[in-house]
């Protein structure tokens, strides 16, 4: 009789709620999440165009921040335009192939930015601890070989993914009390053991993101040790400079990762919309303020915005 029951009726169309119990604020909600949205299409895309026309900017730091950009694009297109329509015109339905299509390329992005990251860390010790042999290690062939392998690992890690989910039944409610689709969120409807989905997606997380955390904290400690053996006071700060931008976004991309992990784990009495509203922030804060944060701090990108905008302005 139980397994009629999960034959019986799969879904195959779940809705898509939003932000819970805040559904009367959705309308205005949704000013932030358009902002926060042009801002990062825009920024991103300013960002790219600068980085692929000025060939004094074809360097393996610029060329690791473009890809960045390009996975900042994707990431809020891939959740934004969704969490908008529903704010806006109540169009939370979704089919299933589309519910796994969208939480592939999150999780796929995810990881790339993670792993882009730990590539600009990589980048910053080559600078600081060899500089003469900088440009020398970075070649063209190797940032490139170092871009297929960030896409392979992401894609060919979360691919498995949508196997798993797709041998499912989905007999259980098909009501998702979220803007997007994601894993564990999508295969905890299904009424089949998820064990495999479970134990898969934890070991996914610690050998691609928790591991880059890792590496990237190695990379600094050798980073600051090198720093710290240079005698003269303006050569530190200069070292240290450069390295400013880059934590600013480490700390973008994975803190509010993991004060949401924190609040899921220990915040018991926290409500479930301050849940999805972090969420949110985790996919909305980075692409916006990354170009930002960039343009601000580095001055070669700034000297280039601002010829950009204003030099054609006077034109």
């Amino acid at each position: 009789m139980t397994a009629l029951n999960h034959t019986a009726v799969s879904h195959t169309v779940f809705h898509l709620l939003g932000i819970p119990g805040l559904e009367d604020q959705h309308m205005w909600i949704s000013i932030p999440f358009f902002i926060s949205y042009v801002i990062a299409l825009l920024g991103n895309s300013l960002l790219i165009c600068i980085i692929l026309t000025k060939r004094s900017l074809h360097e393996p730091m610029y060329l690791f921040l473009c890809m960045l950009a390009g996975a900042d694009i994707v990431l809020s297109t891939c959740t934004v335009p969704q969490a908008l329509a529903i704010f806006c015109f109540h169009a939370g339905e979704i089919s299933l192939d589309r519910c796994i299509t969208q939480l592939f390329f999150i999780h796929t992005t995810f990881i790339s930015e993670s792993g882009i990251l730990l590539v600009m860390a990589f980048d910053r010790y080559i600078a600081i601890c060899y500089p003469l042999r900088y440009t020398t290690i970075l070649t063209g062939a190797l940032i490139g070989k170092i871009g297929v392998t960030i896409f392979l690992r992401s894609y060919g890690t979360i691919f498995p993914i949508i196997f798993l989910l797709k041998r499912l039944t989905f007999c259980q409610n098909n009501i998702i009390p979220h803007t997007y689709c994601e894993h564990i969120g999508l295969a905890k409807y299904a009424c089949n053991d998820i064990y495999a989905n479970i134990w898969y997606g934890f070991s996914i997380l610690m050998l691609t993101v928790v591991l880059d955390v890792v590496l990237i904290f190695v990379s600094y400690v050798m980073i600051l040790r090198a720093v710290f053996c240079i005698p003269s006071r303006d050569a530190r700060h200069k070292a240290l400079n450069t390295c400013g931008s880059h934590v600013c976004i480490i700390i973008l991309f994975y803190g509010p990762g993991i004060f949401t992990i924190l609040t899921q784990r220990f915040g018991r009495h926290i409500p479930p919309h301050t849940h999805i509203l972090l969420a949110n922030v985790c996919m909305l804060a980075p692409p916006m303020l990354n170009p930002i944060i960039y343009g601000i701090k580095t001055k070669q990108i700034r000297e280039q915005v601002v010829h950009v905008l204003f030099t054609r302005q006077k034109s």
